[in-house]
């Protein structure tokens, strides 16, 4: 298992949708900055200089959600070690039981700035995000 990242979310009233709980691509944009915000808060300046990072597979269970005003506890990791240019992050959704609702795996692809091609993510690059 990797080095976690967790914070929270509220739902606010433009997050529901009309069953009257948080829409599915909502679920799906705090998937993006978990990762966003896990690799700006860890990787290294220069890291985050030369590289970007473009999803190339979500994969979303869901089995439960909240509604206006509740709250969810969220928490990332990598689960293992980088294959190539890609690696898969897990983020979990917990309500205030502390009950998984949403939990969702992604594939990410690291590309180089400069040339705007897939490179592989080297050991120092992984790093920080594995225990």
């Amino acid at each position: 298992m990797s080095a976690s990242y967790s914070r929270s979310f509220t739902a606010e009233a433009e997050h529901i949708d009309e069953l009257g709980h948080v829409n599915n691509t909502v679920w799906l944009a705090w998937v993006q900055d978990m990762a966003t915000e896990h690799w700006n808060a860890v990787a290294a300046p220069e890291h985050r200089a030369a590289f970007v990072w473009v999803v190339t597979r979500h994969e979303i269970d869901y089995r439960g959600n909240i509604g206006e005003g509740e709250r969810v506890e969220a928490t990332t990791y990598i689960p293992d070690p980088p294959r190539g240019a890609r690696f898969d992050r897990c983020v979990d959704f917990r309500d205030e039981g502390g009950k998984v609702i949403v939990s969702a795996r992604s594939t990410w692809a690291m590309i180089d700035r400069d040339t705007g091609r897939l490179t592989r993510i080297r050991d120092d690059h992984a790093a920080p995000f594995l225990d």
